[in-house]
């Protein structure tokens, strides 16, 4: 099967989960974002998770809204154009500012600012006033993959964000 076939197997599977979510788990995801097949936005309070328009959710990355030790059900907001890196946790009630970046890994345990990185654990702001795009791609991430593509005979292969 080629990749062009799972390409388009992946994004009718991630299509169908991100339905499942906003239609029958009434979960706030804006229609721009773009999730994982195995991101977990919690599914015990699910009308707490709120994610904002062109936002990336990554493989195993999990957004928490409840605390059942403690008996909380919180709401939990992702700004816009976020990248939310892999394997990283949100802790319930927070707010994730637009145009953020959380490290892979990262256990998020506080409010994020705008235009902030944090990574971690505990998650800690390590760059103030970044510029991203959507998805949290930064702005010069194009120009970057070109010059790689140009100079190495091996990154060819390479998935190619611009060639869509």
């Amino acid at each position: 099967m080629s990749l062009a076939r799972l390409s388009f197997l992946r994004k009718l599977l991630t299509g169908a989960r991100l339905r499942f979510f906003r239609g029958v788990m009434k979960m706030d995801i804006h229609p721009t974002v773009e999730m994982s097949l195995s991101a977990k936005p919690d599914m015990t309070f699910p009308k707490g998770v709120h994610i904002g328009e062109y936002t990336y959710v990554a493989f195993n990355a999990r957004i928490l809204t409840h605390d059942r030790t403690r008996g909380m059900y919180m709401h939990t907001h992702v700004g816009r154009n976020c990248f939310i890196g892999g394997e990283s946790l949100i802790l319930p009630g927070l707010t994730i500012g637009d145009n953020c970046v959380i490290g892979a890994g990262s256990v998020v345990t506080k409010d994020v600012p705008p235009r902030s990185i944090v990574a971690g654990n505990p998650a800690k702001v390590i760059r103030s006033d970044i510029d991203v795009g959507h998805y949290g791609r930064f702005i010069d991430a194009d120009e970057t993959e070109r010059r790689i593509r140009e100079t190495d005979p091996s990154a060819a292969d390479l998935p190619n964000r611009m060639a869509r």
